[in-house]
């Protein structure tokens, strides 16, 4: 269980991101056109998964639009970028936007993705949806990087993350 924080209110996930050299753990989330994405998509490619509570607000907005920047310029990875939002939500925000080099993910059927990777909020004003964290993920499966941010409101460490791949 990690101790993070919303706003400086203590608050708790339902376990802990997954442990480096681990295997990854396979998932089924819903893309924009409401087709079902796992991990085997992505096979033999890294993946950087940015993970956040919504695209609603201004953090996690932010962190989509920093990966889109970077996600052009990065060889043989995709960035997938995961909450329990809609994918209406989600592929409205990527049309306002302009966001066209990752890839949004949808929980929002189950929200076994966040459970299975320890990063589902337990309590608090965000209860059921997810933390803000990154996981990035070599091409043979294997994580190489984790990040769990201690406050929800603050940004992920970019630059640690896609130094990793």
């Amino acid at each position: 269980m990690a101790n993070i924080t919303l706003g400086g209110t203590p608050t708790h996930t339902n376990g802990d991101l997954p442990n480096i050299g681990s295997e990854a753990s396979n998932f089924a989330l819903s893309a924009v056109d409401l087709s079902t994405k796992t991990l085997s998509d992505y096979s033999g490619k890294s993946i950087v998964l940015n993970i956040f509570p919504s695209v609603d607000t201004g953090v996690c907005a932010t962190s989509i639009r920093t990966f889109n920047k970077t996600a052009a310029d990065l060889n043989n990875t995709v960035v997938l970028c995961i909450s329990r939002d809609l994918p209406f939500a989600q592929s409205r925000f990527c049309g306002a936007e302009g966001i066209e080099n990752v890839e949004m993910l949808s929980d929002f059927k189950t929200g076994q993705f966040g459970k299975d990777y320890g990063l589902e909020i337990m309590d608090g004003a965000f209860e059921g949806l997810h933390s803000r964290c990154i996981v990035v993920i070599d091409p043979s499966g294997k994580v190489t990087y984790t990040e769990q941010v201690p406050e929800i409101g603050q940004e992920p460490n970019y630059d640690a993350a896609l130094a990793s791949l």
